[in-house]
């Protein structure tokens, strides 16, 4: 019998010897690497912590004890433990168990967790809750060293060190973030690895002093009294202290004992502490280890070859932008990029490549990322943003007030835009036509396919104000290719005019469109079909021209439905007294889970079938 198999519920693994903990980190390691091959997932993150986790486990009784998660997708060892392995089978998949915290899905999850730099603020909230209601639960957070870099980690510890309540911050540091890790943050962490030395260093010194005849105690004492100053000098972990958290480490993240003794003893303490511990990040699966961001998150793979299953055969909006760029960027001078540690994901690493001293990648810092693009525009260049529609939300103070309002020339390349799939609801980039599109000066395009996001990116370049371009997740779209528009700003495309009913598709629905449009044309219903292509500004002379020989505007897009553009036209319409009415096919007001992005669309409606029996027949006016 697996030792694994007597972990069933929360608290089991305190029922596990002591001498049997290392065999059962080794079948943890097994039965992720099992599961992740088929599933795909975060599987070099959860490598990494296994020993960790197990060791919180020892000290922590759940669900009365809280730990958070930073980001949250290494919680899967987590989930293991709180009697979940046998829904591992159903992990990110449409209905199944989620890759991050839910506290809907176990009581265990004390804070559902998806962006970085989150951790200690979640837990700073529940320590002082804790004091104010008089209990005694623990409170524990997990944050990697990539998170470092995103500032509301300093802004939490800053007010932890004034609050002073007992509340464990343990720091996973394995060098490594998603892509590797950058910076004056990175740096330091790296200095702390060898705080050791320290230790060592003034233990000799005060053996050796004591050796002295006479004088030798006093100057030992000496020595004591000067500690501080020594340390300052000698051990980086002084920052931390200067901050008011107690600093231990660096320890072995991957030796349970030693992590076990002290977590028990940072504790007991009544004070903010930080435990610094050094692990490998996809240790136990040998290609993890050697390239732990290819399977930071990685899609069903071959367990004996480490290859992914699934073989791509037309190249990703991501790889067309890369491409895009890199040619635009030979040409002009002026034209910089800039990602907040997603270089790979975004596709600015093979930008950096060919043009190193004009590629930034300024670490988990968005807001950061767009202030710097600012100050880049407002000295003349042309900075290139590529982010994550998700993970923009995070600088939407920054883009208004920074870029927007001194309508600087900056170009945000949203990547991920729409549904994104098995990452579930804290990475669906559907919010950013909304909170966008109200920003003055700020112009949102939403390309139909690869070669409209080539020709994007030109206008943009030559443009000379903030500029949006949203993409979606996975491969480029290569149809509807004869039809190529030139730009004009705040103009739609139109694929075909017909009468009595109009489409207006917003970027990645096009495609989807496209099958709604043909199933109409089969029925000889000469509807019209608009790629609308710029959402701010609208093209509202399009709309009056619609209005006059059509009773129906249908509108799709993959976005939330309140303050998207279908939002947009039907305020316009009402606004001018338009005899047409407006229908939008969007997401309603709610988060969504996670799946593939084709089941999602059948859940919300949003498929071309949903869509076409919700339209009805063309003649008919709903």
């Amino acid at each position: 019998m697996n030792i694994l198999d007597r972990i069933n519920k929360e608290n089991d693994i305190k029922n596990i010897d002591s001498e049997e903990l290392p065999r059962l980190a080794e079948e943890i390691r097994e039965f992720l690497v099992s599961h992740v091959s088929e599933t795909g997932g975060h599987l070099a993150p959860n490598l990494g912590c296994v020993e960790l986790t197990m060791a919180l486990h020892r000290v922590l009784n759940f669900p009365e004890d809280k730990l958070i998660w930073d980001v949250g997708h290494q919680s899967y060892v987590h989930k293991i433990l709180t009697g979940r392995k046998d829904e591992m089978g159903s992990l990110r998949q449409f209905g199944g168990m989620s890759g991050f915290p839910k506290t809907s899905e176990s009581p265990c999850d004390a804070f559902n967790t998806g962006h970085s730099s989150t951790s200690i603020s979640a837990a700073l909230g529940m320590a002082c809750a804790r004091s104010i209601k008089g209990t005694h639960e623990n409170i524990a957070a997990v944050i990697g060293d990539g998170s470092f870099t995103g500032g509301m980690v300093y802004e939490a510890m800053n007010n932890m060190a004034d609050i002073k309540t007992s509340c464990l911050v343990v720091l996973n540091d394995n060098n490594m973030s998603i892509d590797q890790n950058v910076g004056g943050m990175s740096t330091y962490l790296s200095k702390l690895r060898v705080g050791q030395q320290y230790n060592d260093f003034k233990g000799n010194v005060e053996k050796v002093l004591m050796k002295i005849p006479v004088a030798g105690e006093r100057l030992a004492k000496g020595l004591k009294k000067s500690k501080d100053s020594i340390k300052q000098i000698l051990v980086p972990g002084m920052f931390f202290e200067e901050l008011g958290v107690t600093y231990i480490g660096p320890i072995d993240g991957h030796d349970i004992e030693t992590m076990e003794a002290t977590f028990r003893k940072a504790l007991k303490l009544d004070r903010p502490i930080l435990v610094h511990v050094k692990t490998v990040k996809g240790k136990g699966y040998v290609h993890a280890e050697r390239h732990p961001s290819y399977f930071h998150g990685v899609e069903p793979f071959d367990i004996r070859t480490g290859h992914v299953i699934k073989e791509k055969k037309t190249m990703s909006n991501t790889g067309v932008f890369a491409r895009k760029l890199i040619e635009l960027g030979r040409t002009d001078d002026r034209i910089v990029a800039i990602t907040a540690a997603m270089g790979k994901g975004t596709g600015v690493s093979a930008f950096a490549e060919k043009f190193p001293e004009r590629a930034f990648d300024v670490g988990i810092a968005e807001e950061h990322a767009v202030t710097f693009a600012a100050g880049l525009a407002a000295s003349g260049l042309v900075p290139v943003v590529a982010i994550y529609s998700s993970f923009l939300q995070r600088a939407y103070d920054q883009i208004l007030h920074d870029v927007c309002l001194q309508n600087l020339h900056v170009i945000f390349a949203i990547d991920r835009s729409g549904l994104v799939g098995a990452d579930g609801d804290t990475h669906q980039g559907i919010f950013d036509t909304a909170f966008l599109s109200h920003i003055p000066n700020m112009t949102v395009i939403a390309p139909k396919n690869r070669y409209e996001l080539t020709k994007a990116m030109e206008w943009a370049v030559g443009y000379d104000g903030p500029v949006a371009i949203k993409y979606s997740r996975g491969d480029a779209y290569y149809g509807l290719s004869e039809y190529n528009v030139p730009f004009e700003k705040g103009k739609s495309e139109i694929i075909h005019r017909g009468r009595g009913l109009a489409i207006m598709a917003v970027g990645n629905m096009v495609q989807e469109t496209e099958k709604i449009y043909n199933r109409y044309i089969s029925e000889d219903d000469d509807v019209t079909f608009v790629n609308a292509r710029f959402l701010k500004p609208l093209d509202t002379e399009l709309i009056d021209d619609l209005s006059h020989d059509h009773d129906r505007i249908v509108v799709i897009e993959e976005g939330i439905k309140r303050g998207g553009y279908g939002s947009a036209v039907e305020e316009y319409v009402e606004e001018h007294g338009l005899p047409v009415k407006v229908m939008t096919c969007a997401i309603d007001d709610r988060f969504v889970p996670q799946g593939t992005v084709s089941e999602l669309r059948r859940m919300l409606g949003l498929d071309a079938d949903s869509i076409y029996d919700r339209i009805g027949h063309a003649d008919t006016i709903q």
